[in-house]
């Protein structure tokens, strides 16, 4: 297999210099050792570029220049950094080995050569790979990403050939990658390849030519799988672990703990000493930081959500992250007063912007000073992140109708926007890739391009007065990213961590290094470039559709003022640590290490062994002798000891006859064992108490489950020492059997051990009666029937003349007896819903089913009603009703059920009463088509109505809202009124419900809102049947100023949103609007209207709205005259102001932070 260096056709030469081929034999190929060599079972499967010889155009495959421009078309973002030609001239193909290696050559200084398959790798296809060539094993963290091209060509006719391209990532572990179907073999000998006139493989012969192109990976992540992948050894950083939909907590969390300031300067300046605990989140996230710091894997963050009081509900709902970032630095900036560092967040984070009024042609000027700690830029309809600060300060005109009422001055042309006053050291920017489409009434995601700058200049954006003394000019340091749509996605990062360094990508446990363009330009969202093979877009991995828009794109930026890197990415070191919080890790850490190793070292010394008493047989009701699934406070659940394998049966025997204060000689351990019908029970007793436990599981036990005893104490003592039956074997087989008998007590519907005795094998049935008849204590003559518990399904009658050895009863069989009932009694047990045969009872405890009940809904300053009933996963609606009828001493066909949500434990979906439908197919309905079941499995909502469901069926169920104090309290109430009724019929009940006088309720009006805005107003014969159940309605008392409303005065409605009006929570309400009254009087009677103060009515910010198409607010001064402004029948009334209920993305409970 060696190269002749003299031989002019063999060798490998580079591009400039020309190709060169090397010719072999068949008997050249042969391989030492063959059967060392493992066979390649799945390499890669790659579908087959196809012939390539159909026009005349098409370059031969000896134009090596010509054919690698075919076949190795240049990557996009890649750069090379060594390529070569290699062609294999194979001859004798049938007589080759079965697997064949050809000449090695060089690429990139690094050995290759192409693995061959003449006779298919277990297919009926000839495979080809390239294989790194290194003799021995690769050098330790070799790799390389190569680009490369197989091409089979009949070196008769260079214009017949077949040829695959692939790209892949060589190291040690994957060392070769190719084509294990490269070419169906029946097709290369066939006479004619395709329509030509001769055949690929001609006289046994072909060439093999391998095309190489090696490419530099600046990231070193290029095509990597990332099996066993070290982000601390890669990158020297750790990510952080998703609890299940926490992306977006993990990405804001490592910007900020790379904003190093943030870190240093506020956070490890929190004092949590006296506080170090799980609740309190300054300290969690002083634990996280740590973590993060100085941990070698990823970190989880658990302890920081549990801190912030979310349950799991929270964890898998995905939030807005402004939101959040928001709430964190309120909680954070609380934490920091009167502290040195108090100050420390505003300093970094916070900046100034002016919102004036000012006229045109007199000097008059209306404005406020706001602080801001980030800033909302709109995406849609601007290209670049200037457009959206021109945008955001772009000037308004305010003329003919629209002028403004200057006090003094009267109406003028005046100019209205927002200029900003200072930018802070760290500016976050969030781009509003979410809003409101009216046309399909949702949230939908803008995936327009939007580009953004490494370096962006803010000076353009400062008012006249600012002080511009120190350059505005900001770096940008990370970028936030979403990829998906609206409803399904996921968060990541691209974060440079030092000033002169990298970008690197933080997605959740993964870092990896990035480039600049991964980390700017493919996140300006837009249409995707170069889609070719006539691909009409992309794929969204979250919502499956294809698109011609990139799913990712940037939400987030944050810049560093460059004035200010320095100050803010210092370096921040371990001694920056709180002492107290790497103290408590590193003993918590220590404590655990100590444990873990010594429970590691000590592992195979001990054994766990599983104990039954008679005690745990006789609490125990149910199937065998025990429940074997660990309960805590269960008397029937087994005891389990962890033991020396070395210690002797005899001395266990003497822990567990302590454990029962019995003398050692009174207790006798038996062996349980798993029989085949799935049930487990005693099998022989342990006789000799020097054998060692161990040795005992190794000879008696059941292999790969836990050793389990069953403990006999001695019922009859003599001269002082316990008396057991003789167990040997007798010469007429007629041993003693050990049986268990249990209780089925028609009275009190239970089943329990009553204890066991031992009957010779030849006995027959009809004699365990007496035995059985003793042991409770009842008179001769008492009929009692047999049962033999087989197995969980199968209860057997036994025949009571025969014998037990004819029976088949064995040691450790459980007899199960019952007194017989006479059929009146039976008659009334039935009646009564009650068990009168011992199988029916078994039948109910295998299909038993503890079921939560939880009213659904809790009145104030009640407790919760909860409780929890056993019942049969068998009973129809109407059984299990009755069940929770007596429980709740109602009548159960007024108690109405809602299955509960698992991942929010809210109510999901109101139960239909059927009886076809049993209680296992209501609590586990059937996997739909759309995903997998979230219901609970075990619990119900349930309230009780004031009517049966069969009337309930003739009435609609309607939701509404009683509004008062102002609006700000509401009091919702779910009111039943007949299908066929109108609005009228509802305000009597409302009155009862919401306990409202006659004139209140003479004077109520009920509006129906959409999306928190009025729609409509619903008159009192207004249809029950017309209201849609997507709607809210509302009901209110008309206020005494609309009722006593002068001529000229008209209504406007009014809404609350925050920031955005596409964020729209709060009750909307009516307004009366009189004829030029200034706003200022205005707000006065706004504050009356909402029932909204002092200092909370001042952050109110009042705007006008339009109702019709998405549009940004008109902000109100005092002087505007809002009947002026407010002319258009599509304009609402809008109040400004921080939703502290609800989130935008309505999806459950608003985000916090305790």
């Amino acid at each position: 297999m060696a190269n002749n260096p003299s031989d002019e056709d063999e060798g490998v030469a580079d591009l400039d210099a020309g190709v060169l081929g090397l010719q072999l034999t068949g008997d050249a190929m042969l391989l030492d050792n063959f059967d060392d060599i493992d066979e390649k079972q799945d390499v890669a499967i790659i579908s087959p570029d196809g012939s390539v010889d159909e026009s005349e155009l098409d370059p031969l495959a000896d134009d090596y220049e010509a054919m690698k421009a075919r076949v190795l078309p240049e990557l996009p973002d890649q750069e090379t950094e060594s390529e070569a030609v290699f062609t294999w001239k194979i001859e004798g193909w049938r007589s080759m080995e079965k697997k064949s290696r050809g000449p090695t050559f060089q690429c990139g200084g690094y050995p290759w050569r192409v693995l061959f398959f003449p006779f298919g790798n277990n297919v009926e296809y000839a495979s080809f790979y390239l294989e790194q060539g290194h003799e021995d094993k690769p050098p330790d963290n070799w790799y390389a990403c190569v680009q490369f091209a197989l091409v089979l060509w009949n070196p008769n006719d260079p214009s017949i050939y077949v040829q695959h391209t692939a790209n892949h990532r060589f190291n040690a572990d994957e060392g070769d990658w190719g084509f294990t179907r490269f070419a169906e073999i029946r097709k290369l000998f066939a006479p004619t390849w395709e329509d030509r006139s001769r055949p690929l493989v001609e006289n046994n012969a072909v060439n093999v030519t391998a095309y190489l192109r090696i490419l530099k990976d600046p990231t070193g992540v290029l095509w990597h799988n990332f099996i066993n992948y070290d982000s601390k050894k890669e990158t020297g950083m750790v990510g952080l672990k998703n609890q299940g939909a926490t992306c977006y907590l993990n990405s804001l969390l490592q910007s900020l703990y790379f904003t190093n300031a943030f870190r240093k300067k506020a956070i490890y300046q929190i004092p949590t000493e006296q506080q170090a605990e799980r609740a309190n989140s300054a300290y969690a996230l002083q634990r996280l930081f740590f973590l993060l710091q100085t941990n070698n894997a990823a970190v989880s963050t658990q302890e920081l959500t549990a801190s912030f009081g979310w349950e799991t509900k929270h964890i898998f709902e995905q939030q807005d992250v402004q939101e959040l970032s928001r709430i964190l630095m309120e909680r954070m900036e609380e934490r920091l007063k009167g502290t040195e560092a108090e100050n420390a967040l505003a300093k970094m984070f916070c900046g100034k912007m002016k919102t004036y009024i000012s006229c045109i042609n007199v000097d008059y000027e209306s404005s406020r000073v706001e602080d801001f700690w980030d800033i909302q830029l709109n995406v849609s309809g601007n290209k670049s992140l200037d457009d959206s600060f021109r945008d955001y300060v772009r000037v308004e005109t305010m003329d003919g109708e629209n002028k403004y009422f200057a006090e003094g001055y009267g109406l003028q042309d005046a100019k209205k926007g927002v200029i900003f006053e200072s930018f802070p050291q760290v500016l976050h920017l969030h781009l509003l890739r979410f809003e409101y489409d009216i046309n399909r009434d949702a949230m939908m995601k803008v995936n327009d391009r939007h580009e953004f700058p490494e370096v962006f200049d803010a000076s353009p954006y400062l008012s006249d007065d600012a002080d511009k003394s120190e350059s505005y000019l900001y770096q940008l340091h990370g970028v936030l990213v979403h990829s998906g749509d609206f409803n399904a996605g996921h968060y990541y990062a691209f974060l440079k961590p030092t000033k002169n360094g990298h970008f690197y990508k933080f997605d959740d446990d993964r870092v990896t290094r990035a480039t600049t363009k991964e980390a700017l330009e493919e996140n300006f969202g837009g249409d995707y470039a170069n889609l070719t093979n006539g691909n009409t877009g992309v794929r969204n991995p979250y919502t499956r559709t294809l698109s011609t828009k990139r799913s990712m794109s940037a939400y987030m930026l944050v810049y560093i003022r460059q004035t200010r890197v320095d100050d803010i990415l210092l370096e921040v070191t371990k001694e920056d640590i709180p002492a107290h919080v790497e103290e408590q890790r590193l003993a918590a850490e220590r404590a655990l290490l100590e444990q873990k190793r010594k429970e590691r070292e000590e592992q195979h010394l001990y054994l766990n062994v599983c104990v039954v008493t008679e005690d745990n047989f006789k609490a125990h009701q149910g199937f065998d002798l025990s429940p074997w699934e660990p309960e805590s406070g269960n008397p029937a659940a087994p005891r389990t000891y962890r033991i020396l394998k070395t210690t002797t049966v005899g001395d266990f025997s003497k822990t567990v006859a302590e454990d029962l204060g019995k003398e050692p000689d009174q207790v006798r351990l038996w062996v349980m064992v798993n029989r085949q019908n799935k049930t487990i029970r005693p099998d022989q007793p342990l006789m000799d108490p020097e054998m060692t436990v161990e040795e005992a599981q190794n000879k008696y036990g059941t292999r790969h489950v836990a050793f389990r005893l069953w403990v006999e104490t001695a019922e009859t003592i003599e001269e002082g020492k316990a008396v057991w039956p003789d167990m040997q074997p007798q010469t007429n087989n007629n041993s003693p059997v050990l049986i268990f008998v249990k209780y089925f007590d028609v009275e009190s519907q239970t089943l329990k051990g009553v204890g066991h005795f031992y009957i010779r094998r030849h006995s027959k049935v009809s004699d365990m009666v007496p035995a059985i008849q003793q042991l409770m204590g009842w008179p001769q003559g008492t009929q009692i029937p047999l049962l033999e518990e087989i197995k969980h399904s199968m209860i057997e009658p036994l025949k009571v003349k025969q014998t037990l050895q004819q029976a088949e009863i064995q040691d450790g069989d459980i007899i199960c007896f019952q007194k017989t009932i006479s059929e009146k009694e039976a008659s009334v047990l039935a009646q009564l819903d009650r068990y009168n045969d011992a199988r029916e009872f078994y039948d109910y405890l295998l299909n038993r089913i503890n079921v939560k009940f939880c009213p659904k809904i809790i009145a104030k300053d009640t407790e919760d009603d909860s409780f929890e009933l056993t019942l049969s996963k068998k009973m129809t609606y109407d059984q299990f009703s009755t069940k929770v009828g007596e429980h709740l001493k109602v009548d159960p066909t007024h108690i109405r059920f809602s299955t509960v949500n698992a991942t929010n434990g809210k109510p999901k979906a109101i139960v239909k009463r059927n009886n076809n439908q049993t209680l296992q197919q209501i609590l586990t309905p059937p996997y739909t088509t759309y995903g997998s079941n979230t219901q609970a499995p075990n619990a119900l909502f349930f309230e009780v109505l004031d009517l049966s469901l069969s009337e309930l069926e003739t009435k609609k169920h309607l939701k509404i809202t009683w509004v008062s104090e102002g609006v700000t309290k509401e009091d919702t109430f779910d009111i039943l009124v007949a299908k066929n009724g109108i609005m009228a019929d509802l305000l009597p009940v409302l009155q009862k419900k919401a306990n409202l006088d006659d004139e209140t309720i003479r004077n109520t009006r009920i509006y129906e809102a959409h999306g928190g805005k009025i729609y409509k107003e619903l008159s009192d014969d207004y249809s029950v049947a017309s209201v849609n159940e997507f709607v809210t309605l509302y009901a209110e008392r008309i206020p005494e100023e609309e009722q006593n409303a002068e001529d000229g005065d008209r209504a406007i409605y009014a809404f609350h949103f925050d920031k955005e009006p596409n964020k729209p929570h709060g009750v909307p309400f009516k307004f009366l609007v009189k004829p030029g009254e200034i706003f200022k009087v205005t707000k006065e009677r706004l504050s009356k209207r909402t029932g909204v103060k002092g200092k909370q009515f001042e952050k109110i910010k009042f705007a006008i709205v339009q109702r019709s198409a998405y549009s940004k607010p008109i902000y109100l001064n005092d002087d505007d005259i809002l009947s002026e402004v407010a002319d258009g029948s599509d304009d609402l009334l809008g109040l400004d102001h921080v939703n502290k209920t609800r989130s935008y993305w309505n999806r459950g409970d608003s985000i916090f932070i305790r």
